[in-house]
């Protein structure tokens, strides 16, 4: 386990299986974890809608005041949708938008001031499915295609100060919990989807929110100190077809 001792870590969609995963690994880090989410329900430290920019500007200005700095981001909140460019209509493209892409854009965007005072690290979630494409998530597609071409920018740029701001992506396959249920409960034949799913992926399982949360952790500590502006694949070998 990668050591954050004394990092504080905002982490976004904390009350998904990916983003309660990482909180909880933050703090078995020894890290100080903001697990934020859209309700400040049992397990969440503050609500944070991330496709409200003053919910962002508040966030900020809560930390500077509490913290005076931040070391890490986990841009976790995320959602999908199924449907091909066909069958997509504008208002759920632009949901699926709004959340995955401009949530990250907005996070990355407002906790940067306070992530150069000591340097720090930003892990975006991004996806399999930001790399490869799937003719029924056009919209998931391009969100989190865009997620891995933001992170790059992200990371150029926190690559000019010193210390640097480092910025990776984090590119899970099907993981167990909500959203793959959501996608397979989506379409006409939810067990043959799911069966696809297995059969997709070489090491022949779904992956494990906690297998995800200890990558993300590695990002943040100073342990990949050496790494940023990467997509890191984290998918039972399904892009190494």
């Amino acid at each position: 386990m990668a050591d954050l001792k004394d990092k504080i870590v905002l982490i976004t969609g904390a009350a998904g299986a990916i983003g309660a995963a990482v909180a909880a690994a933050v703090k078995r880090a020894g890290g100080t974890a903001i697990a934020t989410d859209l309700a400040a329900v049992k397990g969440i430290d503050a609500a944070l809608d991330v496709t409200a920019e003053a919910d962002w500007q508040r966030a900020a200005a809560d930390l500077e005041r509490k913290h005076g700095r931040l070391d890490g981001l986990v841009n976790a909140a995320g959602i999908a949708a199924v449907g091909s460019i066909e069958k997509t209509d504008l208002a759920t493209w632009r949901r699926v938008l709004s959340v995955n892409l401009d949530g990250t854009f907005l996070g990355c965007k407002y906790a940067f001031p306070l992530l150069r005072k000591n340097g720090g690290s930003i892990v975006n979630l991004s996806s399999v499915l930001g790399l490869i494409g799937s003719p029924n998530l056009a919209a998931y597609n391009a969100s989190k295609g865009g997620v891995s071409l933001l992170t790059k920018s992200v990371a150029l740029n926190g690559a000019r100060y010193k210390p640097p701001v480092r910025c990776n992506a984090v590119c899970p396959a099907f993981i167990e919990g909500a959203m793959v249920d959501g996608i397979a409960q989506g379409t006409r034949n939810p067990q043959a989807v799911q069966l696809k799913l297995l059969n997709d992926i070489p090491l022949a399982r779904l992956g494990q929110p906690a297998e995800v949360a200890d990558l993300c952790v590695f990002l943040l500590s100073d342990a990949a100190a050496f790494i940023t502006g990467a997509d890191v694949p984290i998918d039972g070998g399904l892009t190494a077809r």
